[in-house]
């Protein structure tokens, strides 16, 4: 279930929150596009380099996200989608989202975007509470949010993921709920809810440090986060993964390829790659990639992950999952000494109510998924 990922490094503003490599100026534009597509030439044997190795992994799915792809044309979009039809082998019915903001999404760009390959959106709405949006420095307002995913059904868009952020100072436990309820009126059938967090050198941590903006209140998240579960839930959503939610059928199958644990190979500066046990990411220096592109060198560091990295990553990846940490794959890449030494270390976890054996997987609970990433450390190669 191979996918490809592509980073676009622009956006209109910068949000308080964010720390992914971005840029406000749109300068670059063109010599980012043309580069990106001398990339793909330069890497289409990620996969494989024989039409065997392809036909075995066709790309199951491929996701643009940023930045904010949205601000590019149908042109633009229609040009990066055929260099990944010429330089890989695409499966007909492979996965093609595009993340979005809420002011981009008229009702003629949809139309325009129909015309493209993309048949997944993910709309960036975060919140419909204007004190939130403002709070975060987001460009939409909430009219412009509830609009995005009216115009998008009306113009045919059948698959639909958006964004919520909980845990804001600004966010009251009841604004919340009414969050998710308008997100379940509005018919979205995925969700990727995530709770607010300060980022080194972000703009909001900034503002905390200088004391112009409220901490997170690490109990209120909490709060918010067994709120929206048990809503969620409660409407038949499957809490798949940590932070997402869908119902049947409507699992985000890129995201599933990085739990998983399959190859993805990542496009554009910043983005990351996977692949046989070889991690590689691109410099998150737009400039920078460009020059190195037209040079005629991939703009990328790698490493490849040790024993013990790899046994971590699958811990972490896994256990975020509502299928869990496979007691049988432990066994059998890393032994049966190593799988009898996690299960003495989980006998808290399971004797407290955090998790739980079945058919010989671990799997965390309802009160766990609120400790994952803390469990998933206690856990980790010692």
């Amino acid at each position: 279930m191979a996918g490809v990922y592509i980073h676009i490094p622009f956006c209109r503003q910068a949000c308080h929150y964010c720390n992914f490599h971005f840029s406000v100026s749109l300068r670059k534009r063109n010599d980012f596009l043309e580069c990106l597509l001398a990339e793909m030439e330069m890497r289409h044997n990620f996969f494989g380099n024989s039409s065997d190795d392809l036909q075995k992994s066709p790309i199951q799915s491929v996701y643009l996200g940023g930045g904010t792809p949205s601000l590019l044309g149908t042109d633009e979009l229609n040009q990066i989608f055929e260099g990944v039809s010429k330089y890989f082998a695409i499966s007909p019915n492979a996965e093609i989202t595009i993340e979005a903001n809420p002011d981009d999404l008229t009702f003629e760009s949809l139309s325009a975007l129909r015309q493209t390959p993309v048949n997944r959106l993910s709309i960036g709405v975060q919140s419909f509470h204007h004190s939130d949006l403002l709070f975060m420095n987001r460009a939409h307002t909430p009219a412009q949010a509830i609009s995005a995913i009216e115009n998008a059904k009306e113009c045919g868009f059948q698959n639909l993921t958006i964004d919520l952020i909980y845990g804001t100072p600004t966010l009251s436990d009841s604004q919340w709920i009414d969050n998710l309820r308008r997100t379940l009126d509005l018919g979205v059938e995925h969700i990727s809810a995530y709770a607010l967090t300060v980022e080194p050198r972000t703009a909001l941590d900034v503002l905390i440090r200088k004391g112009k903006a409220a901490p997170v209140d690490e109990e209120q998240t909490a709060m918010q986060f067994e709120i929206m579960v048990e809503i969620l839930e409660s409407k038949g959503y499957m809490h798949y993964e940590i932070s997402n939610f869908a119902l049947p059928g409507k699992f985000s199958q890129h995201n599933l390829s990085y739990w998983i644990g399959e190859p993805y190979l990542g496009l554009g500066p910043s983005a990351h790659s996977f692949h046989q046990n070889r991690r590689s990411w691109n410099i998150a220096n737009t400039a920078a990639y460009i020059q190195s592109i037209r040079n005629g060198i991939l703009p990328l560091e790698s490493e490849n992950l040790t024993l013990t990295q790899r046994y971590d990553e699958y811990l972490m990846t896994s256990l975020r999952t509502m299928w869990g940490c496979s007691l049988q794959k432990i066994e059998q890449q890393w032994g049966s000494e190593k799988m009898k030494e996690l299960k003495g270390q989980c006998k808290p976890f399971l004797e407290n109510g955090l998790m739980v054996e079945t058919d010989h997987y671990l799997i965390l609970t309802k009160k766990g998924r609120l400790f994952a990433d803390r469990i998933a450390s206690d856990l980790f190669w010692v």
